[in-house]
C-alpha cells in the first residue's frame, strides 16, 4: 500500500466514522420533545424576564486575550526547561514570539479592550 492510498483510506474511514455517528443519532432520536425540555434553563432557577440577553463584546475580548496569554505560558515553560540546549537560535525565536505577543497586547490596550466596563 502506497502512502497516498493509506492517507486516502484514513480520510475515508474518518469521514465515514463522523457521518456514521451523525446518521445513527438521527435515526435513534425521539421526535417527541417534552415541554420541560424546551423551556430555558439556567442554574436550576426559573428565568425572570427575557432569557436571551446580549453581553458586551468586551467580556469576550478579555476572555480571548486571557486564552492567548495562557497559551503563551504553555509555550514558555518547555522553552525555559530546554533553554541551554536551544542556544542562541532558541532564544531569538522565543524573543520574536514574545515580541509578537507584546505587539498584540499593545494593540488590544490601545483599542481600549482591557478597560473594565
Amino acid at each position: 500500500m502506497t502512502p497516498h492510498v493509506a492517507i486516502l483510506v484514513f480520510l475515508v474511514v474518518g469521514i465515514a466514522f463522523a457521518l456514521g455517528g451523525y446518521i445513527a443519532s438521527w435515526l435513534l432520536r425521539r421526535d417527541r420533545p417534552n415541554p420541560l425540555k424546551t423551556i430555558p434553563y439556567e442554574c436550576g432557577e426559573e428565568t425572570v424576564g427575557r432569557t436571551w440577553i446580549q453581553f458586551h463584546v468586551g467580556y469576550y475580548v478579555i476572555a480571548l486575550v486571557f486564552v492567548v496569554f495562557d497559551v503563551e505560558a504553555i509555550f514558555l515553560v518547555p522553552w525555559a526547561v530546554a533553554f541551554r540546549e536551544l542556544g542562541a537560535a532558541g532564544f531569538v525565536a522565543m524573543m520574536v514570539f514574545i515580541a509578537i505577543l507584546l505587539l498584540g497586547l499593545a494593540w488590544v490596550w490601545k483599542k481600549g479592550a482591557l478597560t473594565w466596563l
